[in-house]
């Protein structure tokens, strides 16, 4: 049986599901190309439907010519 389906993920996760180092990942959200962090209690967090809707195009991203 599968676990559950994460919601919310560490930026080295973040990073595995959209096939790039951990660095290149935090590197997009510091320059805006992805979304920041959410604080959950002491963590931070991105969420899984956030990171998917800026990769299909559901939510708008920065006009500057980012690569993902």
């Amino acid at each position: 049986m599968a676990g559950p389906t994460p919601i919310a993920v560490k930026d080295t996760t973040a990073a595995r599901l959209l096939d790039m180092s951990a660095r290149e990942f935090r590197d997009l959200v510091k320059v805006g190309a992805l979304p920041p962090a959410k604080r959950v209690g002491a963590y931070e967090r991105w969420l899984v439907s956030d990171i998917e809707a800026i990769v299909t195009g559901k939510a708008i991203r920065p006009d500057a010519g980012f690569d993902l």
